[in-house]
């Protein structure tokens, strides 16, 4: 059972999304917060699998949270998902700097809500071509130049290579047929990646790609 809490200051909002997800046979909604300090405070007590963490509310903004959050070794399982009005939110590229495993907007269909939630306990991250490019438009305008590579020393040519992959918005089965090998096999490259940068999940690893310079803005047409 996949346990998720849900932190949006209103209530009918949080209503609307416990019905949708209690109806899952693999999902249930383990608790509420309305705003982020109570959210963190939840997340201490329940540990979820997911949190569903507006960006917008009273205290303490979800941001904040969720940095304290996936600062926390103890809640390094805890996968958040950002809440956002509109998908170019000016928060969006803080929130996956922050740790989020992605973000959704509030009105995006039911199934595309549940896919989410499942996908990011698999370890996948939010994250389409389209909003991995308007991201790296975003780091653009923000640094001209990229971060030194650090981290990237500790990685193989070939690690490299599907984290570039990765930082472009490409998933398992696409990173497969690029370089011809398993899915398995590309799973497993992105997996080591991740654990020898510290990545909680691929949201990380993109942000580490363009921020590192492996990646860099015009890449994806």
């Amino acid at each position: 059972m996949i346990r998720v809490l849900l932190a949006d200051d209103q209530a009918l909002v949080r209503a609307g999304f416990k019905a949708l997800l209690d109806a899952q046979p693999d999902i249930g909604v383990a608790g509420e917060a309305a705003d982020g300090a109570e959210a963190l405070r939840r997340v201490r007590e329940l540990r979820p699998d997911v949190v569903l963490m507006d960006i917008r509310m009273p205290l303490l903004d979800g941001l904040a949270a969720t940095r304290r959050i996936t600062g926390d070794p103890e809640l390094s399982e805890v996968k958040v998902v950002m809440l956002t009005t509109f998908e170019l939110d000016e928060y969006v590229f803080e929130a996956l700097r922050s740790g989020a495993s992605g973000f959704l907007v509030k009105d995006t269909e039911p199934d595309e809500l549940l896919r989410a939630v499942r996908a990011v306990v698999e370890g996948d991250a939010l994250l389409s071509p389209g909003v991995t490019r308007r991201l790296i438009a975003e780091f653009a305008a923000r640094s001209k130049e990229p971060a030194a590579a650090g981290g990237l020393a500790r990685l193989t040519e070939r690690e490299r290579e599907v984290m570039a992959l990765v930082g472009i918005g490409l998933s398992n089965d696409e990173i497969a047929r690029r370089l011809v090998v398993s899915p398995l096999t590309a799973k497993t490259h992105v997996s080591r990646t991740m654990v020898k940068l510290g990545a909680r999940d691929r949201a990380q690893l993109v942000v580490l790609a363009y921020e590192s310079g492996l990646v860099r803005p015009g890449w994806l047409g």
